[in-house]
Order: structure tokens, then sequence, then C-alpha cells
């Protein structure tokens, strides 16, 4: 399929399908292999890592491919986003892996001395990752990097709304990971909700909060541990000194990405009253800079999902006065990007998560406003405050709850992997990326090594209380 980002990309809707047989079997091997011990292995773990790098390094061109049927991907945004990142996801994990896996020593208090106390990063065993569709490869691999590292068994979910993803991700794991320890099970909700019904020991989910609900729901049944990267609206301040053409960009890029498909997206932007129609101009030209006059051509502008989301998307156009786009092909899945203005507190835009390529932009005299609307919703996953000012940086930090906050810039901290990314409340909980990705999929377990030497009677009853209060002492 040719890479032409202006060409229409194909969205197909998955035909329903019932829920695998197979897949009490798929737990039972993948359950086995991790009972073998074959998982625990250090060395086969980094040639996991090393083949799901090269996984993704050889097969380039059809996975830009599948994410153009998918979503009119722009190739750049294919490369960085999703082969670039879990490709440098699994490097750095093998590279560290050693010193990651380490027992780390502990203290021993002086009443259970001889003996010597250690942390071990344990592996929780056969775990299952549901991914996302808006970045098909990466919400499931980059997971999968933690899993692999921290020796686990995994079932992976890929997204059925992201068909062509969806296959080349099943047939690419088969070829290049150990079938004994990892499965890709494809298909709709009824698929995800027998997998549910399964005993797993950590399910790893990415989405939104009302499925991430249901998954925890269903994980509380078997008493497992969950990890949930969901989402919500992410705010936005700019106030009177930040510079506004940087702050523009900046902002225009990280909305924009993926055609506003990104959980990390800024939502919404608050700006100082007095700047506003500066930033606005600044807004449009930034979208006019990278987009071109008509984004609908644009190279590096991608589509939406599927004719249902692009309508959802154009209802909530009428819900401000657009500065600029305004536009929207249902049947051909585009919205152009959108600037909002004159957008009422209580707008449907304003209201959910937004997932799209609209920015509602609203004023303010003082800073208490937008604190006080923050604070007045859910945590969000992330916040962006763009300001030369450090006390006002420092203040919109310490008077807020966000999984994330970058100051002067947007999203582009997920290109960090020694940042921990998740969220907090309705956002999500548990985080990933780089080292903790490796300590998400690992259970921190006390050991305690001792001899039988010095067995001191002291710890034994009967008490009397100078033995006692000599006990506590050293306790």
């Amino acid at each position: 399929m040719s890479l032409d980002a202006a060409q229409t990309p194909v969205h197909q809707t998955p035909a329903p399908q019932p829920p695998d047989p197979q897949i009490p079997a798929i737990l039972d091997r993948l359950r086995a292999a991790f009972d073998s011990g074959l998982t625990r292995d250090l060395a086969w773990r980094r040639a996991q890592l090393a083949a799901l790098k090269r996984m993704m390094v050889e097969n380039e061109a059809e996975i830009a491919s599948a994410l153009k049927a998918d979503l009119g991907k722009p190739f750049a945004e294919a490369c960085t986003a999703e082969i670039d990142l879990v490709s440098s996801e699994a490097a750095l994990a093998r590279k560290h892996l050693g010193r990651w896996s380490r027992p780390q020593r502990t203290r021993t208090p002086l009443a259970i001395q001889p003996g010597k106390s250690f942390i071990e990063s344990a592996p929780y065993g056969v775990t299952l990752i549901i991914g996302a569709w808006n970045y098909p490869f990466q919400l499931v691999l980059a997971p999968l990097v933690g899993a692999i590292a921290a020796g686990n068994c995994a079932v992976i979910k890929p997204s059925e709304m992201a068909v062509q993803s969806s296959a080349l991700l099943k047939r690419l794991v088969e070829r290049y990971l150990d079938p004994r320890a990892f499965a890709v099970v494809e298909g709709d909700a009824a698929v995800s909700t027998a997998l549910l019904d399964q005993r797993f020991d950590l399910i790893f989910y990415t989405g939104g909060e009302r499925v991430g609900r249901i998954v925890m729901a269903a994980a509380a049944r078997h008493l497992t541990p969950v990890v949930l990267e969901l989402g919500g609206q992410n705010p936005c301040i700019v106030d009177e000194t930040a510079d506004l053409t940087v702050a523009a960009r900046r902002i225009v890029w990280g909305r924009f990405l993926n055609a506003g498909q990104i959980c990390v997206a800024p939502d919404h932007v608050y700006v100082a009253a007095s700047v506003e129609a500066r930033l606005l101009e600044e807004l449009k030209r930034a979208v006019t800079a990278m987009f071109g006059p008509d984004p609908r051509q644009s190279a590096d502008y991608g589509r939406i999902i599927n004719a249902r989301h692009a309508a959802r998307l154009q209802s909530l156009l009428a819900d401000g006065r657009a500065v600029t786009g305004g536009q929207a092909d249902v049947d051909a899945c585009y919205v152009a990007p959108t600037i909002l203005t004159d957008v009422a507190a209580d707008a449907p835009v304003l209201a959910e998560e937004i997932f799209g390529p609209i920015l509602p932009v609203l004023p303010y005299q003082t800073l208490d406003e937008p604190l006080a609307a923050i604070n007045a919703r859910a945590p969000a996953l992330a916040l962006y405050a763009f300001t030369r000012n450090k006390a006002t940086a420092d203040r919109i930090i310490a008077a807020t709850r966000s999984g994330s906050a970058t100051i002067n810039d947007a999203v582009i901290f997920m290109a960090n992997p020694n940042l921990p990314f998740g969220g907090v409340g309705a956002s999500g909980m548990g985080a990933y990326h780089g080292r903790y990705s490796f300590e998400a999929f690992s259970h921190r377990r006390a050991v305690l090594k001792r001899g039988f030497a010095l067995d001191a009677s002291i710890r034994y009853p009967p008490f009397t209380p100078g033995k006692l209060a000599l006990f506590r002492r050293m306790a």
C-alpha cells in the first residue's frame, strides 16, 4: 500500500467474533512455560528483547503501511511514536536488565542477626496486556517490554478497531517471539470479556475510564493487580509572560499529533485574557505552518479511526467559534485541526476527553480561575503550563494533581524513558516506560536468609521483664 499521506485510509468495521475457545488452552500453555522457569533466565529475556527490537526494525515499512490503513498515520509519526519508541524501550531494557534485576541488599536488624536481607524483583507470572487503537503497536509492545524484562509470560489483546495493525501484530509476534511464553488474541469486546473471565497474575490496560472500571472489577474477582492507563481532560495554561510563538507551536504540535487521538494531548487552553488574541493568531499561524492551507492534503496529518468517532467529533465543532479549521468529512474520517473560542463553560467539548483535533481556548482574568476549574475535575493524565515566571510554574504544580506536569512544552515528556508515565485517580494507576516498565511487571519480594548458628533464646518465651526489655532494644 502506498504511504502517500493524502490518501484516505481504508477503514474497516470488523465483523463480531465469538470468543476464542482456545483461550483457556493458551493460558495453560503460558502458565506451563512460566512454571518451568523458562522466563526467569536473563539470557532468554535478553534474546526476546532483541527479537522484539528486530521485529520493529525489519518490518518498518509493513508496520507503517498498517498504521496508514487504520489511522491515516503519517510515516514520520509511525516511525517516531510507534516503531522507534518500542525499539528504544526494548534496547534500553536489554542494556540495563542485569542491573534492574539484581537483588537489592537492605539492613538486617540486630535482633535477627546473623542474616542477610534483600529485595528481589520477582515476575508476576502470566499477564494480560490490553491495548488501544490510537497507537496500536506502541500501547501493547511498550508494556510488553516490561513484561519480558521482568520475566513474565503475556497474552496480548490488540484493539479490534485498528484492523490491519491487529492482524500484523499477531503475525509478527508469532514469528519473532517465543510462542511458549507469548500469544496474541484478536477479537472484539466479547473476546476481551472472555479473557477477563480468566485468572491472570497482572492486567495492564490502556483505554478509557469506563472500560477501565470494567477491567478493574473483573480483576477484583481474582484479586489480580492492575495497571490502568486511562485519560481525561488535560489542561494547559498560558500566562501573559509566555513566549506565545513558541507556546503556540508546541501546543499545536501536541494537540494535533495523530489527528488529536492521543491521551496526553492538551485538551483545552486557559490563556490570560490580555494575550488571548495574540495567542489565537499564533495558534492559527502554527497550524498553517505545520499542515498547510488545506490540512486534508498534508502528508503530516492523519485521519480519525472510523466514521463513528468522526461524527462524534463533528458534533463537538458546534460548541464554539472556529478561528481555524471547523471542517469535517465523516465518510472520509477527516476532521480539520480546529481551534475553538467562545466556548461555554458547560459545553460538551469541555465535559469529556476530546480525543480528536479540536482545541478550545478559554480566557481567564486571574490564575485562580483555571486552577479552580482544574481542581473541580478529576485529576488529569497530563498538565501543561507556559510561563516565564518560576513562581507561577511552581504554584501551578503545587496547586494541582495530575499524572504528569510539563512546563513550557507539551507531550514531549513522553520521549524521556527516565520519567514514569501514568495517571492518578480517574486518569489511571501505576506507571511505566524505561525502568518503570520493569517495575510495573515485577513484584518486590522480601527475602531473608539465615543460618542455624546463634539461635539466641532471647526471642523465645518465657519472657521476664528484663529479657523483654533487652529484646525490644535489639529490634
